[in-house]
């Protein structure tokens, strides 16, 4: 079921004179928060790699890291969360995943993302386009993209939100956000007014009106499996009177198409990635 939280009386926060040593504050303390979410992973990584494959050093582990994450174009983190949460090759076996099938990938029906010279989708072009649509479905210009990695969602892909905004969000380990809600129960999330909806807590609250978010919806991407794969979040500049059922309809496609292609992704490009990491890894070794 898709979730609604009421409008109330308007009543917008009057800007209040932020001090710049405060302003100073919080940049700093969410730079250390970002590091602290974004750096355990890949040096946990490095740790493994250079532990199963007998490394001298960690630098050489993170090249290795790095290198991969280049040639097939996928975040660093996203990668080193892979190595992390999937079982490691058998010792001294050549193949990570011997016997691995592969498959096409789904067809994008509901949204069509430019094409490399090679004919190639690359995850960054899914997500763009997906969030293009979104954007067009619930007619705003405002929104984000955030994967799943973990217990966290990670932001990927945004439009017309501002730095704080996108410094804030950068990492929701939390629950109180709409995204995060919609994360959870599995379902469309409306917010029709920011300024009084209780789901948020108050500093997420004062980051999206400061952005100039008065409303938003968040709709999660499922796969086949109704795995969470991410949230795509919309944001609009005026308190919403809610989405037609034509437009929740049409978001549920989106996130259907996005969902199976993602899961897609992670079984193949993602699985390709390790392969290659674990072959450079042994020549390194």
């Amino acid at each position: 079921m898709d979730q609604e939280y009421g409008a109330e009386a308007d009543t917008t926060p009057e800007p209040s004179v932020r001090d710049d040593e405060l302003r100073q504050l919080r940049e700093e303390n969410l730079a250390l928060r970002n590091r602290a979410l974004a750096h355990p992973s890949v040096s946990a990584a490095q740790g493994i790699i250079k532990e199963r494959y007998r490394l001298a050093a960690l630098q050489p582990a993170f090249e290795l890291l790095r290198g991969t994450s280049q040639r097939y174009n996928i975040r660093l983190h996203t990668l080193a969360d892979a190595v992390i949460r999937i079982p490691g090759p058998a010792h001294r076996s050549p193949v990570w995943f011997p016997g691995r099938a592969r498959t096409s990938a789904p067809a994008l029906t509901s949204i069509t993302p430019p094409r490399h010279g090679d004919g190639e989708v690359t995850q960054g072009a899914v997500l763009g386009a997906a969030l293009r649509q979104v954007l067009d479905i619930t007619g705003t210009d405002m929104g984000n993209v955030q994967l799943a990695e973990g217990q966290l969602l990670r932001l990927d892909k945004h439009q017309g939100l501002d730095r704080p905004f996108t410094d804030y969000f950068a990492f929701v380990d939390h629950t109180t956000t709409s995204c995060a809600e919609a994360a959870q129960t599995r379902s469309q999330v409306t917010v029709r007014d920011v300024a009084t909806a209780p789901v948020f807590d108050e500093e997420s609250r004062r980051v999206i009106l400061q952005a100039g978010s008065r409303a938003c919806h968040s709709v999660p991407l499922l796969d086949e499996h109704g795995i969470l794969r991410g949230v795509i979040s919309s944001h609009h500049s005026k308190p919403l009177t809610g989405l037609t059922r034509i437009q929740l309809e049409a978001l549920q496609t989106t996130s259907a198409t996005v969902g199976r292609w993602l899961s897609w992704h992670r079984r193949t490009v993602l699985l390709d990635a390790l392969e290659h990491l674990h072959s450079a890894a042994r020549q390194t070794a």
